[in-house]
């Protein structure tokens, strides 16, 4: 089954914004192959832009000339990627990514670009054209470079299909579509032509929708045409918002399953903001390592997907150790209703249950004060034999779960029961 695990990979957004280039995502791709393939990590996404040759940060310049083929299909800049030339497209670099043994991925945006339209260009194999599909009323709040489909008409189905045969034949893998996640119900016919258009390109490719927050009342909806889909809107180095995902989390689990999986977003870590010399935010991740541990604990018991928003090749021994640790990556792999089993305004604690009837058990301090958490049999519905704390290796033979904590620090446990 097609994502039967929950994705893991690397992702160009946070460090690159919409000017990643060729020679970063190889960089990227070869420590990943060195340092975190054996642990389960295995795509590399190129995000937003790579159509666009002088995007230099996360801005978007509005109505900039947008390199496409012939039928109004995005291809790369080849001033950033080089090896695109001569109509190449992503295929070199998908092939020297899969040479290492890992998975190749591509953001785009919903819809065509708006430079088709206005050209009246053909929708390849078909007798549409661009401006047939294109729905000039529905733009992007946030990036105007393209409209979105009129879905209902057949040159909408055709342009999709067309599309997603373009990245079958590239070896793209996995696919993450923008402006679609929140946008029901309008854009709920558009997520099923991109959904099938995905599924019928002959190739298997991760179908994953942003941005967020995706409406709770679509999850069925979500979980029959996509294999993930985000539950918030850009998440970064910010305590608040690390917080604030506690309740998404709590709500979105239940949907959690194989080929299915609701998405926390990137994960924030190492050195971040890298195309700009000087961020207020600086150019490394403005979390403790206290809410590092936190925010890995919490995506892993959710089984959210996991996306490295780091330059790989700057990672620190901490940010390694964070990213390697292979007890905690189990979860991701080997557990099932993982569920919340109390939460306050200072503390909280989740269960995630593995097939051998064992558990894992997290307790999180939410609060801005050291304190002690205890998690009793009786919470558990079970008496733990042993226990290993898996962020210290720390082996307990106490039939209570507790531990002192810093503030916006958890303890995880493998409880033997």
């Amino acid at each position: 089954m097609l994502a039967s695990v929950p994705p893991m990979g690397w992702n160009s957004w946070d460090c690159y914004g919409a000017s990643v280039n060729e020679e970063t995502v190889r960089r990227n791709a070869e420590y990943m192959a060195k340092y975190l393939k054996p642990f389960g990590w295995e795509y590399v996404v190129v995000d937003i832009e790579w159509y666009q040759p002088t995007a230099a940060t996360h801005e978007y310049i509005p109505f900039a000339a947008l390199n496409m083929d012939e039928y109004g299909r995005l291809i790369p800049a080849e001033n950033r990627f080089p090896s695109a030339a001569g109509g190449k497209g992503f295929g070199p670099l998908a092939e020297f990514v899969h040479s290492l043994g890992l998975k190749f991925g591509i953001h785009i945006m919903r819809g065509l670009p708006r430079m088709a339209a206005h050209q009246h260009l053909p929708i390849y194999g078909s007798r549409y054209t661009c401006s047939d599909a294109a729905n000039p009323a529905d733009v992007c709040a946030w990036n105007p470079d393209m409209y979105g489909l009129r879905a209902d008409t057949p040159a909408a189905k055709a342009y999709y299909d067309r599309l997603f045969q373009l990245y079958a034949e590239w070896g793209v893998d996995f696919v993450k579509c923008d402006d679609i996640a929140r946008e029901y119900p309008r854009c709920a016919r558009e997520i099923e032509l991109i959904s099938e258009a995905s599924r019928n390109c002959g190739r298997e490719i991760v179908l994953s929708l942003s941005p967020g927050p995706a409406p709770l009342e679509r999850a069925e909806h979500l979980k029959k045409y996509a294999n993930m889909w985000r539950i918030t809107d850009d998440f970064w180095d910010e305590w608040p918002l690390l917080l604030g995902m506690f309740e998404r989390a709590e709500k979105w689990c239940i949907h959690s399953g194989p080929g299915h999986w609701p998405d926390a977003d990137m994960l924030p870590v190492g050195a971040l903001r890298q195309c700009y010399p000087d961020h207020p935010r600086g150019n490394w991740t403005q979390f403790t390592e206290a809410e590092q541990r936190t925010m890995m604990t919490l995506w892993c018991m959710m089984r959210s997907p996991l996306m490295i928003g780091g330059e790989l090749t700057k990672n620190d021994p901490f940010t390694l150790s964070l990213l390697t640790n292979k007890e905690l990556l189990e979860i991701e792999k080997n557990t099932a209703a993982s569920r919340p089993l109390c939460r306050d305004e200072k503390s909280c604690v989740w269960c995630a249950y593995r097939q051998d009837g064992n558990r894992y058990v997290a307790a999180f301090n939410l609060s801005e004060e050291s304190q002690t958490i205890r998690v009793s049999p009786e919470s558990l519905e079970a008496t733990p034999r042993t226990a290993k704390e898996l962020w210290t290796g720390r082996q307990s033979m106490d039939s209570a779960l507790e531990a002192n904590l810093g503030p916006h620090d958890v303890a995880l446990w493998a409880v033997e029961i």
